[in-house]
């Protein structure tokens, strides 16, 4: 029997951490108006949108996704990482062995969850379904020491192929941390394993190595496929702040020959990420004209710093560039970024670990090994 939050009263609710969040969330809530209208669903039937200014300046995003009528309404939550609370830090240092660390980090758990209540911007107990990206975040914690249900979703298209934080994130007695998390609520382990997530939504459960039961797949490709020219219109709408600029870029684009697009990522610091990009634009410059996509999350300046290349918008989603029949690139070249996702594009390459051990600690990206 499907649990649900005692005090339910508004329908759904959707946590994001970042713009990639925002768009699947729109591209779920589409999916329900399948054969209607966009005003057909009332507005006490609408879900809500929490814009998370944690990890991202949303800048305006707030009032371009209210514009579009989609959600009832759109807040934003000031969450606070763990460090904004010094007196979690004697909790987090740990302590002597192993039954030391466990009782602090019950301690850090607990106490965590408490000290975020006064940021946490709606009555969460009163939703249907709750929608948490990223609930390895404080908001994870939140909702399972207050014992309200939610689902998760993954942080990034296909992102525990790469990364599977929880089970990095809690090396060492696996089982019996997610015995203390899933059953007895002790601790918490996110990405499925905390007593009240209900399940977690994923693209391709045949790409990840390490199974959990409580994974349920949604290719995001059906989502998209689904869209109508109005829907996708709704969706550039909100997440497009100059669409003429970026038609005009496009229209210009295309009256060059090859074209390569690299995606940046917020690798290393930002001293050998330079170096990074410098080398990728070296080695494939000689294929065709270079254009840039910051990664939303990349804090470089890259209009100062290759301010000689033209370059998208950082804050919109890889993924929409798809929604422009006239843009097409020879190549689309990432560092860590999966491609699957893109259209637009004659070839992807994603230059992967492999590259990156040449930069940095492979132990520092080659997570899943460590396991």
């Amino acid at each position: 029997m499907r649990k649900k939050n005692s005090r339910a009263v508004r329908p759904r609710v959707y946590v994001c951490h970042t713009y990639y969040h925002v768009y699947i969330s729109f591209l779920k809530e589409l999916k329900l108006l399948d054969g209607r209208e966009p005003g057909a669903i009332p507005g006490a039937e609408k879900a809500d949108l929490i814009l998370s200014k944690m990890s991202t300046d949303f800048e305006n995003l707030r009032e371009r996704a209210d514009s579009t009528g989609l959600f009832g309404q759109v807040v934003e939550f000031d969450e606070k990482r763990e460090d904004f609370f010094p007196e979690l830090a004697r909790w987090r240092k740990g302590g002597k062995g192993f039954l030391g660390n466990l009782y602090c980090r019950m301690k850090f758990t607990k106490r965590y969850a408490q000290l975020e209540a006064p940021y946490v911007p709606v009555d969460f107990a009163q939703y249907r379904d709750i929608y948490v990206y990223c609930d390895s975040d404080p908001v994870g914690y939140y909702l399972n020491q207050n014992r309200i249900y939610y689902h998760a979703l993954e942080d990034g298209l296909n992102c525990l192929k790469n990364y599977d934080a929880a089970r990095y994130d809690n090396r060492g007695h696996f089982g019996l941390k997610v015995f203390l998390s899933m059953y007895l609520n002790l601790i918490f382990v996110q990405n499925g394993y905390g007593k009240y997530c209900l399940d977690m939504e994923v693209n391709d459960k045949s790409l990840i190595r390490y199974p959990c039961p409580r994974y349920i797949e949604q290719p995001r490709q059906e989502l998209v496929d689904r869209l109508t020219q109005e829907d996708k219109d709704l969706i550039l709408r909100a997440f497009i702040r100059d669409k003429e600029v970026l038609e005009r870029q496009i229209e210009e684009g295309s009256r060059l020959g090859d074209k390569i697009l690299i995606l940046t990522d917020p690798l290393c610091t930002l001293e050998i990420r330079e170096r990074i990009f410098r080398d990728i634009i070296r080695k494939f410059q000689p294929e065709g004209t270079i254009f840039l996509k910051p990664h939303p999350r990349d804090d470089m300046d890259y209009r100062k710093l290759f301010g000689e290349y033209p370059q998208f918008d950082a804050t919109i989603p890889m993924e929409m560039l798809n929604f422009f029949p006239g843009l097409r690139f020879r190549k689309v070249v990432s560092v860590l970024t999966e491609l699957n996702a893109i259209q637009f594009a004659d070839e992807t390459v994603r230059l992967g670990e492999d590259f990156m051990d040449a930069y940095e600690d492979p132990l520092i990206h080659r997570q899943n090994e460590q396991i």
